[in-house]
């Protein structure tokens, strides 16, 4: 079998969960699963975490799938329905759904006779994607407060900018002003804080946390590294060197020659290309470890492999193990290379990996 294999620890899974309880500790807590748990399998995922309140994710499929294999959790679709079809599978599979525009609300009308559903609201606070805006949510509390079909409400909204300089108090200073204009119209509950806002602003954590890269054991903040967060990887890519070159001072690697070795140079290739997700546009210089020892990648990613520089690693040959991102080297830091973030890579290992439990 081709050695690349994405070693998922659920050990490491249950750690980080156990970090968001730390941080949040009067908050339930909703995994956030989307992109098949990013990229680590939602049913695989959402089975380790049964100390989770709740599971979040995005296609109705998923939830369903969840729902058959006995999750009786709350199954939160942050993206509510996306069309009038969903309303009867979502009923009969009690599922939570989002409504964040006029045509969910519409939607709700048609809902089977006697469905009853959890109901997120989503607040456009200013990240200006999905919700209401302030003016008009109003309208849609109310008309949501008294629809037959709705049987427990929450309100919702989404950080822009949690992770960095600015900060959540202006989103919250909108999302307060609503929730004071409907103080009186009947209870709910309330959710805001994704893993930025879990780890760094303890006034968001109010009844529902929604983590999501924290969980895997990467960190929501460029300037912060996952182990001073206290998280683990719970995804570790490794490959094997398949190849070694020896390469005189001039000799070029790859597609377009886009490396020149400076001097003689020991090169290996390694079973791992951007068909099993890598990147593509990831630098010479991004960081790999070989046999235990961190190195460098050199020129060009391919379909199938990605040369390293095995230059004063004598004991790396054929057969040596390659670290691409996990344990001993974080996630983030082969994105921050790669010019992206870590949530791109997890999300776009590709099916062909295959995958092992610990």
């Amino acid at each position: 079998m081709r050695p690349l294999t994405a070693t998922i620890s659920l050990d490491a899974l249950r750690h980080n969960l156990g970090v968001v309880r730390r941080c949040a500790p009067r908050s339930r807590v909703f995994a956030v699963v989307k992109a098949n748990a990013y990229g680590h399998g939602a049913a695989r995922v959402a089975r380790a975490l049964h100390g989770a309140d709740g599971i979040a994710l995005l296609e109705i499929d998923a939830a369903v799938r969840l729902r058959e294999a006995g999750d009786r959790r709350r199954l939160a679709l942050l993206e509510g329905l996306f069309d009038a079809t969903e309303l009867a599978p979502a009923a009969a599979h009690d599922l939570t759904i989002a409504i964040h525009h006029q045509d969910q609300l519409r939607m709700l009308d048609g809902a089977p006779r006697g469905a009853r559903f959890d109901v997120m609201l989503k607040i456009n606070t200013g990240m200006n994607r999905l919700g209401f805006a302030p003016q008009e949510a109003l309208a849609a509390w109310e008309m949501l407060t008294n629809h037959p079909a709705v049987r427990q409400l929450t309100l919702m909204t989404h950080f822009a900018t949690a992770d960095d300089a600015g900060g959540v108090a202006w989103q919250m200073k909108v999302l307060n002003e609503f929730a004071a204009k409907v103080a009186d119209g009947g209870k709910y509950e309330l959710s805001t804080a994704n893993s930025a806002a879990i780890l760094r602003y303890p006034e968001t954590h109010a009844d529902w946390v929604r983590p999501g890269i924290m969980l895997y054991g990467c960190s929501p903040f460029a300037d912060v590294t996952a182990q001073t967060l206290g998280l683990k990887p719970v995804m570790t890519l490794t490959s094997e060197v398949i190849s070694v070159q020896e390469l005189r001072a001039g000799d070029r690697i790859g597609y377009a020659g886009a490396f020149a070795a400076p001097h003689d140079m020991r090169v290996g290739t390694v079973a791992c290309g951007y068909a099993d997700g890598y990147p593509r546009h990831a630098p010479t210089g991004t960081p790999v470890l070989a046999g235990g020892q961190r190195t460098r990648t050199l020129g060009r990613v391919s379909m199938d492999m990605l040369c390293i520089d095995l230059t004063g690693i004598p004991a790396a040959g054929v057969g040596a193990p390659v670290t691409l991102w996990g344990e001993g080297l974080s996630a983030d830091e082969v994105a921050a290379h790669a010019g992206t973030v870590s949530y791109e890579l997890l999300c776009a290992v590709a099916p062909r990996v295959a995958v092992r439990e610990i």
